[in-house]
């Protein structure tokens, strides 16, 4: 088992990750008759992304010694309705480490674009990616 979700009431779930412990709250948004005071659902999806695509880069860096320490993403999810659905993920990188050289950076880009997510989600969700390096 991977996890167990808790219905807690007022739209809001408790899921507890079974190997750590570890737990995560989600509130239905406010668009959605919720308290909007955690991560929604389709929020958790469109983070899952961004995620799943740095540790993917972060696994291609350390086999190849580099680091990707301190890199951050920004993710905004887009809504359309009927059906309610998520129609658009964009991940905006702002990488940071000792990645100088473009091939690498290629390479790390690359393997984000392989992250097992990004394979899961539904090809009509639209998925813009960008990645900044920077001054590294």
């Amino acid at each position: 088992m991977t996890s167990k979700v808790e219905y807690l009431g007022q739209l809001r779930t408790k899921s507890e990750h079974i190997r750590s412990g570890e737990s995560i709250i989600t509130d239905a948004p406010t668009d959605n008759n919720g308290k909007g005071e955690a991560f929604s659902p389709t929020d958790m999806v469109a983070n899952s992304l961004a995620t799943c695509m740095i540790t993917i880069m972060g696994i291609r860096a350390a086999k190849k010694d580099l680091s990707i320490e301190g890199s951050t993403a920004e993710v905004i999810k887009t809504m359309a309705s009927d059906p309610r659905r998520i129609s658009k993920i964009e991940v905006y990188f702002e990488m940071k480490g000792n990645v100088s050289d473009e091939v690498d950076r290629k390479v790390l880009e690359k393997a984000a674009m392989t992250c097992p997510v990004i394979f899961s989600l539904h090809p009509d969700v639209e998925k813009e990616v960008s990645f900044n390096w920077g001054e590294i």
